[in-house]
């Protein structure tokens, strides 16, 4: 058990954390840089309504570019403006001035937004894990050599992460709680994606937590994985999702549920095609063919897991995150 100091440590740092990390990595992992957000939800050229969506230039948002290549947001009749945002840090407080219509987040975040009052609301998938430990777009990845085989063995040991109290150690503390190990015992480093591996390989750290393409990067380099921290311990988990705010959901309902059809049919495309994921990914990343061509692409669904929501929400609250599980019916999308 965790001394109740540590909790409101974290506690009052985790609406930080919100407006630091909106997506699955803070900073851009696989490259691109940051727009500035035109103002959203106007009327477009030829009877289309434009909206704006904030995301990262990561893979995980390769279906929705894939989306607007295949046409199915000009269907549903809307113009979409995809905006990057370096980091993440304005896409919350943009949909909240209404900079922007809708935006792609880690759902630990949204979890932790809506705890603090921030009245985001989940409408579409965004991305979730393939379900295998041990082949997955995220993975807690050693050195051969590091004496790290299994999840237990992370116990004492240094473990880089993107931002603390977030998806990733608070993830990883219940995967060692369920492997039988002392969660308590975990020393996170918090380090940008880019930098884990040389953290790695200058032995800075003795592991880290990493998505594709650095999971694929450090591979390369020798490294091995222990597990993957978003398909176990928690079942099928959406790792992150698109989302607006209430008022906007409210005040612009159609717009709302075409955007929300448009995503869907993208999600599914995405699912269907993966070779055609691979293909978009140098449209707005920098990541090279040879390394596209080898990660472990993540699964797109069409509809969140609301059960592995819930068990995100739980692992929150036992590590100190949220001081109370927010109103889970206004944070999901219907469906």
């Amino acid at each position: 058990m965790e001394r109740e100091s540590v909790k409101k440590i974290r506690a009052a740092v985790a609406l930080a954390a919100v407006l630091a990390l909106t997506a699955c990595g803070g900073g851009s992992p696989s490259g691109g840089g940051g727009e500035t957000a035109p103002a959203g939800g106007g009327e477009a050229s030829g009877g289309m309504t434009k909206i704006n969506v904030g995301v990262i230039p990561i893979v995980d948002v390769a279906p929705i570019y894939l989306g607007k290549e295949e046409g199915f947001f000009e269907e549903e009749g809307l113009d979409l403006e995809l905006t990057l945002a370096q980091g993440g840090a304005a896409i919350i407080p943009a949909i909240t001035s209404g900079q922007m219509d809708f935006g792609f987040s880690n759902v630990t975040s949204l979890v932790i937004a809506r705890s603090k009052g921030l009245d985001m609301k989940m409408v579409a998938n965004g991305v979730a894990t393939t379900g295998d430990r041990d082949k997955d777009f995220a993975a807690v990845m050693v050195k051969p050599d590091s004496g790290i085989k299994d999840i237990p063995d992370l116990v004492g040991k240094r473990i880089g992460v993107n931002t603390l109290n977030n998806i990733s150690d608070s993830t990883i503390r219940e995967a060692v709680e369920q492997s039988g190990g002392d969660s308590s015992n975990l020393n996170f480093v918090e380090m940008p994606f880019p930098d884990m591996p040389a953290a790695l390989a200058n032995d800075q750290v003795d592991a880290i937590a990493a998505v594709e393409p650095f999971a694929t990067i450090v591979a390369g380099d020798g490294a091995v994985p222990v597990f993957s921290n978003y398909a176990y311990p928690v079942k099928d988990l959406t790792v992150a999702a698109y989302f607006t705010s209430d008022k906007n959901a409210q005040e612009k309902p159609e717009v709302t549920e075409a955007f929300v059809r448009a995503m869907k049919k993208s999600l599914a495309f995405a699912d269907e095609n993966p070779d055609k994921v691979r293909e978009i990914l140098p449209t707005y990343t920098k990541l090279d063919p040879a390394t596209i061509e080898k990660l472990t692409l993540p699964k797109f669904p069409q509809e969140v897991n609301a059960d592995s929501i819930q068990e995100i929400a739980d692992i929150s609250l036992k590590n100190g995150l949220i001081e109370e599980i927010p109103d889970m019916k206004a944070l999901l999308p219907q469906q």
